[in-house]
């Protein structure tokens, strides 16, 4: 599967008979799914296969779908009103012999108002069906046009974030190569200042229990645990980067993840050079954190 964006656009036109069918799609970033849809009065009972469509090509993002129908032509039908012409009828029958019984001309019955009555042609249900077929069609068309656009933008977003991570990556090994944290420095550091203290306390400090409070410091300082989680966050990120499919949520976490690492090594950090690889650390995976909010 390959990886989606959330934004997205997509036009779709077809025909049926006389009426021209449009469906237009605008796709924005959300957290779940969310679809508003306009369709013209009189095609409600469209509603459910509309959505039932949508939620098999898409899993989240706001989703505007808007449906335009337009008749060419107005298809119209004269319709007689049986118990109007009954009611003239008998009239003229009762009134015999007062006028004229010639017998009634067709123009003269069109000019009676409520006789014949011009209207609009009403479908019927075979037609109906068949122009709701090609509605959703159109709709079907739209869908994998819009797909296509989110994958293409899915797979631009996978290639800016394919490279966050290594960078982040590469901070990473700059943390865990930097000299600061080899088992020689930080014993020469602590050296220095157990020393330092010593020498200006020692008449109050125990040097046995200074030396296992140090210790237990230079033990909490340590960023071995930062460096293996972040190199663990790596991996589970290429891996859904290349599973593709509707991880957004799950890429999310994982951002959630690399920054409480990053903050950890800063506050930890006893280097100016790993303070600022944790520093830089922030600042890739906030862009890395706003790609993720694009995807599915």
């Amino acid at each position: 599967m390959t990886l989606q964006s959330m934004t997205g656009f997509a036009r779709n036109e077809g025909s049926f008979g006389r009426y021209r069918i449009v469906w237009e799609l605008r796709s924005v970033n959300g957290k779940g799914l969310d679809l508003r849809l306009r369709l013209p009065p009189g095609l409600e009972r469209l509603e459910p296969e509309v959505r039932r469509l949508v939620g098999e090509q898409v899993t989240r993002g706001n989703i505007q779908a808007s449906l335009t129908l337009a008749a060419s032509e107005t298809k119209l039908e004269a319709v007689l009103n049986r118990e109007a012409l009954d009611a003239v009828l008998s009239l003229r029958a009762e009134l015999g012999d007062i006028i004229d019984p010639a017998p009634l001309r067709l123009d003269t019955l069109l000019g009676i108002r409520g006789i014949v009555d011009i209207r609009e042609a009403e479908e019927s249900a075979e037609e109906a069906d068949a122009r709701d077929a090609e509605i959703v069609e159109c709709l079907a068309r739209a869908l994998a046009h819009l797909r296509q656009m989110r994958e293409q933008e899915g797979a631009a977003l996978a290639d800016v974030m394919a490279r966050q991570i290594d960078r982040v990556e590469e901070l990473a090994l700059i943390v865990e190569k930097d000299p600061s944290r080899s088992a020689e420095e930080i014993g020469r550091r602590l050296q220095q200042q157990v020393a330092a203290l010593l020498q200006d306390n020692s008449q109050s400090l125990d040097p046995i229990r200074l030396h296992s409070e140090v210790a237990l410091l230079a033990t909490k300082a340590d960023l071995r645990e930062e460096i293996d989680r972040l190199k663990a966050h790596v991996a589970a990120t290429r891996d859904l980067l290349g599973k593709g499919g509707p991880v957004g949520r799950r890429l999310d976490f994982l951002a959630q993840e690399f920054n409480r690492e990053s903050n950890t090594i800063c506050s930890k950090s006893n280097s100016s050079a790993v303070t600022a690889a944790g520093v830089e650390l922030k600042v890739v995976i906030d862009q890395f954190r706003e790609q993720v909010q694009n995807l599915e």
